[in-house]
Parts: C-alpha cells; structure tokens; sequence
C-alpha cells in the first residue's frame, strides 16, 4: 500500500470507516435500477455527502434503457456498470464486497427478492434496501434479510395524489417517542397541539416551507388528539352526505329501473293497446270498464275468430293480437333488465349517467391501484380508466365494485364514459408522460375548472408544465419516496416524508457522533432558516419516552450520541447530515493515486 493511502487508512479506522478492499476508505454504495427513483437517490447520496470524491456510487443499469424520465447515467462521479441479471457474477464485478449499503429498485418483487439473496451471498454485512409493491410479502422478507429496509415507493406517494384530488393537505400521520403526530391545517387543531408550523400556502404562486415566523404557516405538524382533520374531515363529510340520502339512492334506483331504449319499445305496445281498446269500445258500444276487460283478454290470451265481423273490426283484432305477442316478451326483458339496473344503482348509489362527485383514476399500476383503494377507503366514489384489462388493480376494482372503464384515457369518448364533466378530481398516474398529460389536456378541455393531478416521471418537466398549462398540481413519484430510500440506505432515521404543493418536507432523527461540527456547539445551530426545524432533542443514553424534550432550549449543549429530531427540506438534512457526521479522511492528491482496475465490459 503506497504511502498515501496507509495514512488515508489509519484516518479512516479512527474515524469508525470499514476500509475497503481496494484500499480505497470511502465508503460505497451499489444502486440497481435505471428509472427516476433510481436517479433521485443517486443525487439524494451525491448531496448528503456534498462531493463526489467522499463517497463512491456505482450504477448497475440494463444494456438497453427501458424507461422515461431522467436518466441515472448522465449524473456526473458514479460508476455505471451495464448488466441485465443481478446474480453473483454480477455483483462481484461491480465490487460488492466491502460495500455499506446495496438499493434493489426495480420493479419486479420476486427479481429484487432473489438478488438480494444473491448480493448476500456475496457480502453478509451488507445494508439492503428493497424496492417492493406488495406490502404483505415485504413483512416476510424482513424476516428474510434482517439487517434491510423494504419500501414501497407507491404507498408512500399515494397519500399525496389521494390529498390533491380531495383539496386537502397531505393525510400524514406518524407516532415518535410516544406521540402521534399529524400534518394538519391550522384551524383544525388547537393552538396547543401545534408542533411546528409546516409551510405558508396561502399564495400558491410563492408557497414558502418551514418559515421563519411559524405563526404565518397555515399548515401545521401537530399531536393528534383524536379530534379529526384534513383529509379524515372531508372523507367523513362525504360519507355522512352519502347515509343521509337514502330516498334520494332508492328513487334513483327506482328510474333505473329499465333502459331507455326497452321503455321506450314499451311505451310504444303500451300506446297502440290503448289505441285499439278505444277503438273497441266505441265499435261494441260497451263502457271503458268493460273495454278495459275486453282489451286485456284479446291482448292476452287471444280471441276466437269471427268470420261475422266486418273488415275493420277483424284488422283491430288481429293487431291487437300481435301487440300482445310483442308485449308479453317485453314484459320479460323489463323484468330481468331492472332487477340487474336496481342491484347496480343501490349498490353504486346512483347511475352512471347521473354520476357527480366522484373522483377519476387513470391508470391501474402500482401507484393507481393505491390511489384507488385509498379513496375507496375514505367513502369517495371512484371510477377507474385503463387500456390494460390485466393491469394490477383491475382485479382489485372489481371486488371493491369499482367500475372500470377499459379504454385509452387520452380520448374524449372515454373521458366522458367515465362522467368527467361531473367528477370533483382527474387523477392521472399511469406510466406514460405523454399520454398522461394528453389525458390532462383532453379532460380540462371539457370542463376547465376540473381539479388535475398528474403524475410525471420528470419533476423538472411536471413543474413546467404546471406553469405552462395551468395545471395546478403535478407529481413525481419518484420524487416524494426517494428521501425516505437514500435514508435507508445511509442507516439514517428517516421517519416521514411530507408532500406539500410541489415540495418535500423530510421527518429525521439524526445522531450526533464524536467529533462532528455540532458536538459541544448548541442547539442554536441546528436549525437554518427555511430548512431545518429542531422539534425534538434526545439526551444521549436515554431511551425512556419522558426523557426526549419536545420544547428543547435552545442555549442547551450538544454532546456526541444525542439525537435531534427535525423538520427538514432535503437540502437542509443534507446539511445537518454532514454537519453531525465526522469529516472525512482527506484523500491524497490524484498524482499519488493508483487507478481502481475496472472490469473490460464496464463502458463507464
């Protein structure tokens, strides 16, 4: 080991660092995947370490680009290695062994299960972080890997989508040390529940986060007290609403009771009955009572004939006869067609034609089919769009009884077939940017008042085409879990993320080790303004629940092992990451450098 590097190593055992096998001490990470959550939890690891060259990512990425959005390759300082199965091979080559932390982020449960085993046939210690959709089998693989964190990037961003389309702030609620704490507007909590005041939303064109004076935020983090709000409130309005109309469910039933077109068929035998028995009556010269009689039985069962009679009277009764033969299947057909229209309107609670209120989801994958069920929970009606008839969460619509339109959102007829003109909120989350926004476009052009939420892989394309189209609220999904992933993967306590507007507010409790910027300086210098909000300070060796200080002074010492519980955007946690973190071992100058051999088919 050249001279350089043995000094780089006795700095980094001091400093608590695994040096790796390489020689190099800085610590590295392996991220799979190649989509926008890949590329967000890259730059998150980028930041949180402030330079490329105090910390080593590299990329594992398929040979072929499968996805939009932006692309995780084009990041300045990584690593990418081009493979498409991640078995041992694979993971040896990109030097796995010695590594900190391993994210699994593709999309497929069962792949991310399996190379998870493979990576840990390689490195034991390893940190894993699993990308899954399928919550049920994430409890058993944490069995499975201990020493792992399994996140579900879709549950995590529906809550949001599900708030935009209701109007609300973001229904966030998560329990620290005892308390359960809310995301919440101001005036629907008391004063003294308040934690910390959140963001100032009352001008939608300058939203201000974590401001400076607290009592100008109209939405607030705060203690929940079993008194309802936000979301929880309009969900619940929406449900009594429903139970207090149950003559106005039952009437609409009532007039679903056939289709129009066999009413009208009806209507029609109907009429020409009515016609010929007045006929009748007036030829046989008998009061209406006995034309009534002489009507039905015709109609009914048939009459002999009667050579006797004259021409007109004979027609009369041989059409008469034939209404009667339309009328009895008739009869029939509106029978069986109201029955199944009066069990579908009591069980949707109007028709479809009536439809008002409900809420529009385009798109059944993993975040649609979350969406979906999140609203169904709250009581709200939903109506579900996809061109996928095996798409995820067709199944799961069907036994909610969700109705799903099959069919491409961007065109107008489908649009309509799902009631757009009446719905209170689009909800467009399918994989696609560009029919999304088509989707988007085609829906406000119908009705130009209609709420949108848009899901776009691209956050810097979705915060332009909020300002260039005037669609109020566009979200990355991508954007809003990668936090709580690169948390994850640095062993950090990232508790909650809190989507607001077109921001993210991180929930962290951050350890302060020995010999970082903050031990021994006070509590004063943990908060910046608009980035960082102290809320909780936990004395180091206590662990009882009455030991963490919700009202921390401010003139208190930090000493090493404490933990800070915080408020943060994400530049401000990257901050406070680095300043509770020990500085890293300097690196020696490039000239003193061996280069890392890299593998022949690695391109990068």
């Amino acid at each position: 080991m050249s001279e350089p590097w043995r000094d780089i190593a006795r700095r980094a055992v001091g400093s608590g660092l695994r040096l790796r096998a390489n020689g190099d001490p800085r610590p590295h990470y392996v991220i799979c995947g190649q989509d926008a959550l890949a590329y967000h939890v890259v730059k998150g690891l980028l930041d949180t370490e402030q330079r490329a060259d105090t910390v080593r990512v590299t990329v594992v990425v398929p040979h072929r680009r499968r996805s939009d959005g932006p692309d995780v390759r084009s990041i300045r300082g990584v690593r990418v290695v081009k493979a498409d199965r991640l078995d041992e091979a694979t993971f040896r080559r990109v030097g796995l062994a010695g590594a900190e932390g391993l994210a699994l982020l593709s999309q497929d449960d069962v792949g991310n299960i399996h190379a998870g085993y493979c990576a840990q046939a390689v490195e034991p210690r390893l940190r894993l972080v699993l990308r899954m959709f399928n919550t049920s089998l994430a409890n058993g693989v944490r069995q499975l890997f201990p020493e792992s964190a399994v996140l579900s990037d879709a549950q995590m961003a529906a809550p949001a989508f599900v708030a935009a389309a209701l109007g609300e702030v973001a229904p966030t609620y998560f329990r620290h040390w005892g308390r359960t704490l809310h995301v919440a507007r101001r005036t629907d909590v008391r004063p003294e529940d308040v934690v910390c005041g959140l963001a100032d939303l009352s001008d939608p064109q300058a939203v201000r986060m974590l401001p400076i004076d607290e009592s100008t935020a109209d939405v607030v983090l705060a203690e929940a007290t079993g008194q309802p709000a936000g979301t929880e409130l309009a969900a619940r309005r929406l449900v009594r609403a429903r139970r207090r109309r149950p003559i106005l469910t039952t009437l609409r039933a009532v007039r679903s009771f056939a289709t129009r077109k066999l009413g009208i068929a009806t209507l029609v035998v109907l009429g020409v009955i009515a016609l010929l028995g007045y006929l009748i009556s007036r030829a046989e010269e008998v009061s209406p009572a006995e034309a009534l009689y002489l009507t039905l039985v015709t109609t009914l069962s048939g009459a002999d004939p009667d050579t006797e009679k004259d021409a007109a009277a004979q027609i009369m009764q041989v059409v008469l006869n034939l209404a009667g033969l339309a009328l009895i299947p008739l009869i029939t057909a509106v029978v069986v067609d109201g029955i199944v229209n009066a069990r579908l309107a009591l069980h949707a609670g109007r028709n479809q034609a009536e439809r008002s209120g409900h809420v529009v989801v385009v798109g059944l994958g993993n975040v649609g089919t979350r969406v979906m069920a999140q609203l169904n929970d709250f009581g709200v009606e939903v109506v579900a769009i996809d061109k996928d008839p095996q798409a995820r969460g067709v199944s799961l619509a069907r036994r909610l009884g969700i109705p799903v339109i099959e069919g491409d959102a961007a065109r107008d007829e489908v649009l309509r077939a799902a009631s757009i003109e009446t719905c209170q909120a689009l909800v467009v989350v399918s994989t696609d940017d560009v029919a999304n926004l088509q989707a988007a476009l085609n829906a406000r052009a119908v009705t130009n008042e209609l709420r949108v939420v848009l899901r776009l892989y691209d956050d810097d394309f979705a915060e332009r085409i909020s300002g260039a189209f005037d669609i109020g609220i566009s979200r990355s999904v991508a954007y809003l879990a990668a936090p709580s992933f690169t948390g994850a993967l640095l062993n950090r306590a990232v508790i909650a993320t809190i989507p607001l507007e077109r921001h993210v507010l991180v929930v962290a409790e951050v350890p302060v080790t020995a010999g970082s910027a903050l031990d021994g300086a006070p509590l004063t210098e943990v908060g910046r303004p608009d980035g960082v909000r102290l809320i909780a300070h936990t004395p180091v060796g206590q662990v009882a629940q009455s030991a963490v200080d919700w009202t921390p002074d401010a003139r208190m010492v930090i000493n090493a092992g404490d933990r800070l519980t915080v408020v943060s955007r994400r530049a401000g946690l990257s901050w406070l990451l680095r300043q509770t973190s020990p500085p890293p071992p300097a690196l020696p100058s490039s000239s003193s450098v061996v280069p890392e051999p890299r593998p022949a088919d690695d391109p990068s």
